[in-house]
């Protein structure tokens, strides 16, 4: 018996071990080209203008498909639908290497986001499966959010060291191996793959969802490169147009892909709205940051980097931290607190013009904010859905944190540093609120 429980313990560990390794990869290349755009545009001899769909591309399919491939895990199988994941994402990984041209690359960086999208959700579902018990889900999801901060500050890192060594197309070249190596060990350890509920795949749901939410994110990036007013109205009325088609197409639905008890759920909606927030807040204000460094303070990107790191340091430390203290205390005190440090953090850098000691401390407090609120927030919209429907509620919550970093990104972007930290300590102090009332603990 002890033999049988300490085998079970150390599958359960591969697996989280292999979903993070996952999650690494996927959160990493959405960093890590930014550092490559140089070198590609060079070599491909392509303006600023193209070069930017090498990076949106890949978040417009992966925020477009979030919501379908999270309800196709349920349906088919977590495990298959993660080992699909890792295919796709990685042959369009060889791809991106073997791009001839700039048109090529591109589609291969939405094959990619395809293919993030595609495991994404079905990784944090494993979790929960391999986790059942509310403590130790938690603590597990404390050490997954840790990862993916990582990834935040190794994405120019890592980048800028490959670029510099072996060319722009080593960054696609590294994923190949890593995801080889877990989608294989994923075999070997992960449970079998079930089908979790009795129905079919909803089709015309899926597109519309698809529809929307890749036109959300199209507007938000294209708004926040001040783009054509013409594709933004088209944009926007298509996306509208598809939200409208996926409520009348799930309201007639007999086995609709979200589920009418989610909705219903105010924890669940509540969870998802502060996941929103949590990343408009946070994704926002480090671009916002950003630029303040390398436009007015006039740093180097690396030395802007290295100015960000009390921002991206306690991110990374504190996730595991808040998911031990969350499996002992509930979501809604490390939350709570989280956001309150964030506030805090957010009204000193509305006089970040006054000196660098301010721009420390509000930066610090900041990451110590989202550190302390990711683990507990994603926990809460994981325990807040039926387990049956644990992948559709991966797929929300990814869709909600995705969606919100490109609205920061987009909105937070036309304002200086002082205005735009104003607005967020006004949203994260509502987000508190919302977890007080709606949160369960």
């Amino acid at each position: 018996m002890a033999i049988r429980l300490t085998n079970r313990l150390s599958g359960r560990g591969t697996i989280l071990a292999l979903i993070c390794v996952g999650m690494f990869v996927v959160q990493l290349d959405v960093t890590v080209v930014n550092v490559a755009l140089p070198s590609i545009g060079a070599d491909f001899r392509s303006g600023t203008s193209a070069l930017q769909w090498v990076v949106s591309g890949y978040s417009v399919a992966f925020a477009a498909l979030l919501l379908a491939a999270g309800s196709a895990g349920d349906i088919y199988g977590h495990r298959r639908v993660v080992l699909t994941g890792f295919a796709v994402f990685g042959l369009a990984s060889v791809g991106c290497a073997l791009a001839p041209g700039l048109a090529f690359l591109v589609a291969a960086r939405i094959a990619q986001g395809v293919g993030a999208a595609i495991l994404l959700p079905g990784t944090i579902a494993l979790i929960t499966k391999a986790y059942p018990g509310s403590a130790e889900q938690s603590r597990a999801l404390g050490i997954w959010a840790g990862t993916a901060a990582l990834a935040l500050p190794s994405g120019p890192v890592l980048g800028g060291a490959l670029v510099d060594a072996f060319g722009w197309r080593s960054v696609f070249w590294i994923n190949v191996p890593i995801l080889v190596c877990a989608a294989s060990a994923t075999v070997v350890v992960a449970p079998e793959s079930v089908r979790e509920v009795d129905r079919r795949m909803d089709i015309a749901g899926s597109i519309c969802a698809a529809v929307f939410l890749g036109g959300v994110v199209f507007f938000a990036i294209e708004a926040g490169a001040t783009g054509s007013t013409m594709v933004l109205i088209a944009v926007g009325v298509l996306a509208v147009a598809a939200l409208v088609a996926f409520v009348v197409v799930e309201r007639g639905s007999a086995a609709p892909m979200l589920p009418l008890e989610l909705i219903r759920s105010r924890a669940f909606v509540g969870a998802n709205a502060v996941s929103l927030l949590m990343n408009f807040v946070g994704i926002g204000m480090i671009f916002v940051v950003g630029l303040y460094l390398q436009q007015v303070r006039e740093l180097s990107p690396l030395r802007a980097g290295v100015a960000l790191l009390p921002l991206f340091v306690p991110l990374a430390v504190l996730a595991p931290i808040a998911g031990k203290v969350t499996a002992r205390m509930g979501s809604r005190p490390p939350a709570v607190v989280g956001l309150l440090t964030g506030v805090l953090g957010c009204l000193l850098l509305t006089r970040v013009g006054t000196g660098w000691s301010l721009l420390a401390v509000g930066t610090l407090l900041l990451g110590i904010g989202m550190g302390l609120l990711t683990a507990p927030i994603v926990a809460a919209a994981m325990r807040s859905a039926p387990p049956q429907y644990a992948g559709v509620a991966s797929g929300v919550n990814n869709t909600a944190r995705q969606a919100g970093g490109a609205f920061g990104v987009a909105c937070l972007g036309l304002a200086g540093v002082s205005a735009a930290a104003a607005v967020c300590a006004a949203l994260w102090l509502s987000a508190a609120v919302v977890v007080l009332l709606c949160v369960d603990r």
